[in-house]
């Protein structure tokens, strides 16, 4: 865009049909109708129709008449008209429909009418984006005097994007409380794309165990919203609780997430979001509205807002420093300022940084998109680190994998550098842990959401090519404070997971006292203490000490395995269920990302075919874009599928008529393989498929899992060798979600 826009009152205008309200990822049939200004548009000259870069939206195509998003274009004056779909406009707005005007020009009068989703030869419309946004603009551009040089119209059409009907409720519970202490059940009702929603709502009837002192014995109607929260609850004995929601005719319709209630506790669970962004920088909807929805839809305990550094203007950083002091309430609600410190991979990648206190200055990566800005540049993560320690920070940074993933290795400071990002709906990256293990760094796990569609907290991957769903750290806190944010964060004190809200407890219990560290002593002083048992995140020269690692686990749904890892060795793998327990339920799940970078995405493209045997039923495993290709015929045997995965994974349980007989031939465009079920037993069948960590796996379980929770110990012996020795664990649901400790680090004494 021009830093000058050229007269725009004189090059044109645009209106939208249908105007008003539209259901999110809906088809529909717009007509966009741009009516030509003053000085028309010359021979040659364009005009460009472009969206945020972030959205789902179906994208146009010219080919095929009867498929989703048909498009044309049509000059009122016969003009001949060139048209295309790419990203080439300017951050945020990238998402370009161009069109150029060829043999002919537009004088002042003349149209060109833009058919998105054209249905008059039988396609079904264009798919809107998924994710809902009061002011949907789809922003036009004019090049009147074929430079190449465009001004955007004065008025740009817009559309609002509404919710749909309810296609599920979740109900979450805190995942640690204190008998006797309240706490509170929050319901929100969804439609298929994750949205909240108050469409088709009822009333609702909840239980729960005797234990549970306040539910209502009526049922609740839900807020206008589509929310319900129920304060002031108590359990009056130690135990786990889960609350039952289900319509007023007794119909269920879900299950909360696990809480386990405890006599006492020096720590409580809280749920934070730290990482996501808003329309201000590339994300959707205003930056209020993302306070409210974390707060209010989302129910989380903490959050923070990361815009992109090169995208922040000084009065937008003014602005956001005054909402996190706003929404900032200890004990209910905590936010933490901060910004994405955005360079490129070359020069260090993401990080996230996050002040105690508003106020604090952005040391930039670049300006490339701001003109405003007054702080230094950092135009390297090591620029940042210096930057950061030369003027005393109060600061904590996280190491980020999304568009650019962080390279830990060009620069790193422990002092400030407490986690690594393991997940967010850019996928799953765990190697960047083994990558801080390799370098003898010390660091927590977190994951968080990057969310760009206005759901931090919630984010779902809607149809785009994202293939996860936002993460969440749960931290390890006494109370409910910017402090003690800080303190978990330093301290490594916390779990990060892809989404789901389980109950996770890690602790290593010594055989003679050791000496633990309330600091690294890597990168700095450090007091020690000597202590018996330590729980995550603790850095312990453990000498020639056992540790016993005990491992509670209260899944949001029944769990597949536990993981525990020495370094980036697992050392044990642990079921909830033993041989004899499998049956005719077999799984097949495929994972992994083409690399660390940009375009990581795998898509799978796969069929699977049964001889010898007959399906009795098929369920999908973390088929997240509800619009991906997904079958089976039962009298043919064959299964097929189109599904994305970034690191994460995905897959399908298949239920067989006999329980051991025939064969399983899987065929995908990344990898395949031919089972014999019959000689499939408790060992997994796994493929590897290159790229990084691609992997096609095919083992049994259970035909119906219950076991939702699991207490496991584990002996770490004595450390022998030089270095660290990293300890954690990863939980894995049978629903496809996953979890991370932060290791407990068994080091050398200093």
């Amino acid at each position: 865009m021009p830093a000058k826009p050229y007269l725009p009152e004189h090059l044109g205008s645009a209106k939208l049909e249908p105007s008003g309200a539209l259901i999110a990822g809906s088809y529909a049939a717009l007509v966009l109708t741009y009516t030509a200004g003053t000085f028309g548009i010359d021979d040659s000259g364009h005009l460009k129709v472009v969206w945020r870069g972030t959205s789902d939206m179906g994208k146009p195509q010219f080919t095929d008449p009867t498929a989703p998003n048909y498009t044309t274009v049509e000059a009122s004056n016969g003009a001949v008209l060139e048209r295309g779909v790419d990203r080439i406009n300017t951050r945020p707005w990238v998402n370009t429909l161009w069109i150029r005007v060829g043999r002919g020009f537009l004088r002042k009068g003349d149209t060109i009418t833009i058919r998105l989703g054209d249905t008059r030869n039988g396609s079904p419309g264009l798919r809107l984006q998924t994710n809902v946004e009061p002011t949907f603009e789809f922003k036009v551009l004019v090049d009147a005097f074929a430079t190449y040089e465009f001004t955007e119209l004065l008025s740009s059409p817009e559309i609002a994007l509404v919710p749909g009907p309810v296609n599920r409720w979740k109900a979450l519970l805190p995942s640690l409380n204190i008998v006797g202490e309240p706490f509170r059940l929050c319901v929100v009702a969804e439609d298929r794309w994750g949205n909240p929603t108050a469409s088709g709502l009822a009333p609702l009837r909840l239980s729960g165990p005797p234990s549970v002192k306040g539910l209502p014995s009526a049922p609740v109607a839900p807020s206008a919203d589509g929310t319900v929260v129920i304060e002031g609850l108590q359990a009056s004995e130690p135990g786990d609780v889960v609350i039952a929601v289900a319509a007023e005719d007794g119909r269920p319709l879900c299950r909360s997430t696990p809480m386990r209630a405890v006599a006492a506790s020096p720590y409580r669970h809280y749920w934070g979001d730290l990482h996501a962004q808003s329309e201000e920088t590339i994300g959707t909807n205003s930056a209020e509205d993302y306070f409210l929805y974390a707060r209010d839809k989302a129910f989380l305990d903490i959050v923070g807002h990361q815009g992109n550094d090169f995208q922040i203007t000084e009065s937008f950083w003014t602005s956001l420093n005054a909402l996190t002091q706003r929404f900032h309430e200890p004990g209910r609600f905590v936010t933490l300022p901060g910004y994405e410190w955005s360079g490129n991979t070359g020069l260090g990648g993401d990080r996230n940084v996050f002040y105690r206190t508003e106020g604090r200055p952005i040391r930039r990566s670049s300006r490339i998109l701001v003109d405003d800005a007054v702080e230094p540049d950092c135009y390297t993560a090591a620029d940042l680190f210096e930057a950061l320690a030369r003027d005393a920070e109060d600061a904590v940074v996280i190491a980020h994998v999304g568009g650019r993933y962080a390279d830990i290795g060009f620069a790193h400071d422990g002092r400030f550098e407490r986690a690594v990002e393991v997940h967010s709906t850019w996928g799953t990256f765990e190697w960047l842990l083994h990558d801080a293990f390799d370098r003898g760094y010390r660091v927590g796990v977190v994951s968080h959401s990057d969310d760009h569609k206005g759901r931090p907290g919630a984010t779902q991957p809607g149809a785009s090519t994202f293939g996860a769903i936002g993460g969440l750290t749960c931290y390890l806190m006494p109370e409910l404070t910017r402090d003690a944010v800080f303190a978990a964060l330093r301290k490594r004190q916390h779990y990060g997971t892809t989404g789901t809200r389980l109950y996770l407890s890690v602790n290593g219990i010594f055989d003679r006292s050791v000496a633990s560290y309330d600091d690294d002593p890597a990168v700095g002083p450090a007091e020690s203490r000597q202590v018996r048992d330590v729980t995550m995140g603790a850095i312990v020269a453990s000498g020639d000490a056992r540790m016993s690692l005990a491992v509670d686990v209260i899944g949001a749904a029944p769990l597949d395995r536990i993981d525990i890892f020495h370094g980036k060795e697992i050392v044990r793998t642990v079921r909830p269920f033993s041989a004899s327990d499998l049956g005719r339920r077999v799984r097949v799940m495929w994972s992994g990302a083409e690399y660390r970078g940009r375009g990581r995405e795998v898509n799978w493209i796969g069929k699977a075919v049964l001889e010898g045997n007959r399906i009795e039923r098929v369920a999908p495993v973390n088929f997240l874009n509800p619009d991906r290709p997904f079958s089976y015929s039962r009298d043919d045997g064959i299964i097929s599928w189109q599904s994305v995965t970034t690191g994460n994974m995905a897959g399908f349980d298949l239920w067989l008529e006999r329980e051991r007989a025939g064969w399983l031939s899987i065929e995908s465009n990344i990898a395949g393989v031919r089972c014999d079920l019959g000689a499939l037993d408790q060992n997994e069948i796994a493929v590897e498929a290159g790229g990084l960590a691609r992997q096609l796996r095919v083992y049994r379980l259970p035909e119906q899992s219950q076991a939702t929770s699991m207490h496991i110990t584990h002996e770490v012996a004595a450390k022998r060798m030089p270095g660290d020795l990293p300890v954690y664990v990863r939980v894995t649901q049978e629903d496809g979600h996953q979890a991370w400790s932060s290791p407990i680090y068994l080091i050398d004494a200093p």
